[in-house]
């Protein structure tokens, strides 16, 4: 009897899942300023001081904090910078934007700091699907990050792969 191979495990191929670089959902929190706005319109300084100083911050604790407001007003960017400086001492850090916006950042970033060493001359797959959903900006951004250096970039898994880029000799 013939024994099984598994080819796929014989390839040498890199297997990279963009979802170990995604920032948790318990790790990521939003403040947004609409609550604090009059009528959801308007800022009015002396309560929204009052406002920002009554309220619990620590709450962000250790949190990826996204600042932004839901509401279709005009905020003055001292109030985003009021708010910033309420979290500063609690937040892990602190993002202006929406949640989805933080996360690609914070992806985006993580890519930035690939060390490519480990896949120059390498056939890498870009994993594609998954429980965890991707921003298509950390595809482009790996993308750019690792064609210098790899020998082949794919997308997929590798039994079924998508070929994106092979060197040539």
């Amino acid at each position: 009897m013939e024994t099984i191979r598994n080819k796929v495990a014989e390839s040498g191929i890199i297997t990279l899942d963009l979802a170990n670089y995604i920032l948790k959902d318990a790790d990521v929190a939003a403040f947004d300023i609409k609550p604090f706005l009059f009528r959801e319109m308007i800022l009015k300084e002396k309560d929204y001081r009052a406002a920002l100083q009554a309220f619990d911050w620590t709450v962000f604790t250790d949190k990826y904090v996204a600042v932004f407001c839901s509401a279709d007003a005009i905020v003055p960017v001292w109030a985003y910078m009021l708010a910033a400086s309420y979290l500063q001492p609690v937040a892990k850090s602190v993002y202006f934007g929406t949640p989805e916006q933080n996360i690609q950042y914070h992806l985006l970033q993580s890519i930035n700091e690939i060390d490519t060493a480990e896949y120059a001359d390498k056939r890498v797959v870009i994993k594609g699907c998954g429980d965890i959903s991707v921003p298509d900006a950390g595809y482009v951004a790996v993308t750019h990050k690792l064609l210098p250096v790899v020998k082949s970039l794919m997308y997929g898994e590798p039994c079924s792969t998508v070929p994106v880029y092979k060197k040539r000799l």
